[in-house]
C-alpha cells in the first residue's frame, strides 16, 4: 500500500521570505480548522508536523470527506528537490519551444542520455540553487525550475507545504492556499513512498 503524499509548492518565493510564507498559510490552515497548531510525530520524514484539525474536509472532494486523514503536514522551507517518490517523470518539456524530452521508453526503462543532464542539474540545484539545462530540441538554456514535468513529478523551490495520507485536494483548496502564499504560482506534487 505505501505512504502517500500531496505537497503544494510555493514556486515564487524567495527563500528569504519563506519562513514567513510558510508561517502565514500555518496560521491560515489552523484558522480554517484543516490543521491543528500542534505539533506532533505525524509526519514521514520531519520529527513533527501538523495533525488534521476537525475542518479537514475543507481541503477534499466531498466524495472523499468519509475518508478521514490518518497523518499531517509537514512544512519545508529551505531550498528542496520535491518529487513524486516512486516511479520517475515519464518527460520533461521545454518552455521555451514546447519540445517533450522522453526520459523512459514506453517499457518504462529509463533514457540515460537524456535523463542524464536532468539528472546532473537536479544535483547542482539542490547545492548551489542554480542550474540550466540545454534543450536538446531548441538548444536554448533553460533554468532548471522552469521545465515542466510530466505528471508534475518534479518541483524546485523554498516552501512545501506536504500533506501525508490526507484524501485528494479540490482545486478550490489548492487555489486557495496559492491565494494566501501571496497569489504565488504553486505546483502540486503527489506520490507515494
Amino acid at each position: 500500500m505505501g505512504d502517500h503524499f500531496q505537497t503544494i509548492v510555493d514556486l515564487d518565493v524567495s527563500p528569504r521570505d519563506a519562513p514567513r510564507s510558510a508561517r502565514r498559510a500555518v496560521e491560515w490552515l489552523v484558522a480554517e480548522g484543516i490543521v491543528l497548531a500542534e505539533r506532533t510525530d505525524c509526519v514521514l520524514g520531519q520529527p513533527l508536523g501538523h495533525p488534521p484539525g476537525p475542518n479537514w474536509q475543507r481541503a477534499v472532494a466531498e466524495d472523499d470527506g468519509d475518508r478521514e486523514p490518518y497523518d499531517g503536514l509537514a512544512v519545508y522551507t529551505g531550498r528542496t528537490v520535491f518529487h513524486g517518490g516512486q516511479g520517475g517523470s515519464e518527460a520533461v518539456h521545454c518552455p521555451r519551444c514546447a519540445a517533450t524530452t522522453r526520459l523512459y521508453t514506453d517499457r518504462w526503462e529509463l533514457i540515460v542520455e537524456a535523463w542524464t543532464p536532468f539528472s546532473e542539474a537536479i544535483g547542482t540545484w539542490h547545492t548551489t540553487g542554480a542550474a540550466d539545462v540545454e534543450c536538446p530540441a531548441c538548444a536554448a538554456s533553460v533554468p532548471l525550475p522552469d521545465w515542466a514535468w510530466s505528471d508534475d513529478y518534479f518541483a524546485f523551490a523554498h516552501l512545501g507545504l506536504e500533506f501525508w495520507n490526507w484524501p485528494r485536494f479540490t482545486e478550490d483548496f489548492r487555489a486557495r492556499t496559492a491565494d494566501v502564499l501571496g497569489g504565488h504560482r504553486t505546483a502540486y506534487v503527489w506520490g507515494k513512498l
